[in-house]
């Protein structure tokens, strides 16, 4: 406890007699000085006892005590002790008044209580204090360490801290979710600071800032108001975590040492956690890789039980890549003689910085969701993508649908035209592990779906529900489709028959002459002719069914539908 007036006055060997301010002695001492200047107040910081002997002061004079006092006061002086015997064996009148009538506390000071006896019984008090507050940090620190190295780690440590501070503590991840609170009805009010937390991450650790607001019923129905101070977690320029402190008042000495105490070790902790968790990350590329070769037994030995029961449930693969990024499509990766390096992860894992902005999000808030429904989930980014197992059904299936959702609902925009921290996201079908080859081939195509289609995510089972005429609004096929009919339009230009428009009546009748011809509204003979012309223009059989494929897909592709007639 800080020295006070009140514990000076109670200093035996002082002998001090408080003469004005009773109400004010519980203030907080923190040091003792000796001036006769008239206006000693450009030499004080505040908290001093100012002591005087009155050889220079207009003690006589009481508007100009009125005046000194109101200075004192204003200047954050704790009290004035005047040694009585010196020059004025009584303290005066007019300096009493003063005194009196502002509530500032004045300390007569006996003839043989020299004031250095006094500064020395200040200086002690504060020493000793800063000692206890020291001690108490030290067992704080060490109460702290043991509860972050046991099986609670974080939540331990909370639970320590806020004991030592008398009020809160909460824990948040870098998406600004609440990982978690100590006492247990501050999880309440800790969720209420979201919107602070991810102000405070977006800014350069390290970072601070104190916030104050009312807590409603959250202890014993009160209603209070507590200091909350918010402290960025991690060692270097990115925030890694925030550490959220609620207390009745500012912290003192030994509830700062503490609260220090608890960033170092969750600093410690959180970079640990970063290099387990990046040794974890080149191990789940191995498994991932094994498990797209096809070896899922190998896959499963390597990996133990680091993935809990995730390898043994049903999944999904995950692929995701920033929407501004490249367009990607097993065909393109084929032809580049690229499409072990532009799909699975390859032998090297890169660090989660390489990902766009959006796919790092994506990958927190996956893994954040995971952690607090108490399941595994398996990420590996590789070439500006990221590829993950998650359980069918899970919390991380659910956020990375919801943080695609979420994003692509901001832009208000088709996918690939907005800001860096858009995603493109394909997901496969459920899967056993032993198909996990496969599931990945689904979570491809989907992704290479949502593309074309300009959609944040697309799950396998929407492509095998859907259509694949979207899929032909590629400009390659385009330009396919065009030279693949360009023949028969040139024909057609030159007024020698329709046979665009008879090829699409046939092909859309399956070959019925009749059928076609009535559409056409021609003899059936006619239609044969011009069937005849066009095998002989394009140099292709109509009895081939790979050709009738081609042709009723590029006159889709060029949205070609000729009037009957």
């Amino acid at each position: 406890m800080s020295l006070t007036l009140a514990s000076l006055v109670q200093h035996s060997s002082l002998k001090l007699t408080v003469l004005a301010g009773e109400g004010r002695l519980d203030t907080p001492v923190r040091w003792a000085h000796v001036s006769e200047l008239a206006d000693p107040v450009p030499y004080l910081e505040g908290g001093e006892l100012l002591l005087v002997t009155a050889m220079k002061l207009a003690v006589e004079d009481a508007e100009a005590m009125r005046r000194y006092v109101a200075r004192l006061d204003a200047a954050g002086v704790v009290g004035l002790g005047f040694a009585a015997g010196v020059a004025y064996d009584r303290v005066p009148r007019a300096l009493l008044d003063a005194a009196r009538e502002a509530g500032f506390p004045l300390l007569e000071v006996p003839r043989r209580t020299p004031f250095l006896a006094i500064s020395k019984a200040v200086s002690a008090a504060n020493a000793a204090e800063q000692y206890r507050a020291v001690t108490a940090g030290f067992e704080a620190q060490r109460e702290m360490t043991r509860a972050a190295l046991s099986a609670r780690g974080p939540a331990a440590l909370l639970a320590k801290l806020a004991s030592h501070v008398d009020g809160w503590a909460a824990l948040y991840d870098v998406s600004g979710a609440l990982v978690a609170a100590a006492p247990a009805w501050a999880s309440r009010r800790a969720a209420r600071l979201t919107g602070e937390v991810r102000r405070l991450r977006d800014r350069p650790a390290p970072a601070s800032a104190v916030v104050s607001e009312a807590e409603d019923g959250d202890r014993a129905g009160e209603r209070a108001e507590d200091r909350v101070e918010l402290q960025s977690i991690g060692s270097g320029r990115r925030v890694r975590a925030v550490l959220a402190v609620g207390t009745g008042a500012p912290p003192g000495t030994a509830e700062r040492y503490a609260v220090n105490s608890a960033v170092a070790l969750l600093t410690l902790t959180t970079e640990r956690s970063r290099a387990l968790l990046e040794a974890e990350r080149r191990l789940g590329a191995a498994v991932l890789r094994m498990l797209l070769a096809g070896e899922a037994d190998h896959a499963r030995a390597v990996a133990g039980p680091l993935y809990g029961t995730l390898l043994d449930e049903p999944l999904r693969v995950v692929v995701a890549e920033g929407a501004a990024g490249r367009r990607r499509t097993a065909g393109a990766a084929e032809a580049a003689g690229d499409t072990a390096r532009g799909g699975a992860p390859g032998e090297a894992c890169e660090p989660e910085g390489a990902l766009p902005a959006g796919v790092r999000a994506l990958a927190e808030r996956a893994e954040s969701a995971a952690a607090r429904a108490g399941e595994s989930v398996l990420l590996v980014p590789h070439d500006r993508r990221l590829v993950g197992l998650v359980a069918d059904g899970g919390a991380a299936a659910a956020a990375c649908a919801d943080f695609a959702g979420r994003t692509a609902a901001a832009e208000g925009e088709p996918v690939g035209a907005g800001p860096e921290h858009a995603v493109v996201v394909g997901v496969s079908a459920p899967a056993g592990l032993a198909s996990a080859a496969a599931a990945f081939k689904q979570a491809e195509q989907a992704l290479s779906v949502a593309r074309r289609r300009g959609r944040a995510l697309v799950e396998h089972e929407d492509v095998a529900s859907g259509s694949v005429l979207p899929l032909l609004a590629d400009d390659a096929v385009r330009a396919f489709a065009d030279g693949m009919l360009r023949a028969l339009h040139e024909h057609d230009a030159h007024g020698r028959g329709d046979l665009v428009a008879s090829l699409h009546a046939w092909l859309s009748r399956h070959g019925q002459w009749d059928a076609a011809a009535a559409d056409l509204g021609v003899h059936r003979h006619t239609l044969r002719y011009r069937m005849r012309r066009v095998e002989e223009i394009l140099g292709r059989s109509l009895d081939d069914p790979d050709v009738r494929m081609e042709l009723w897909l590029a006159l889709k592709a060029t949205a070609t539908v000729p009037p009957a007639g």
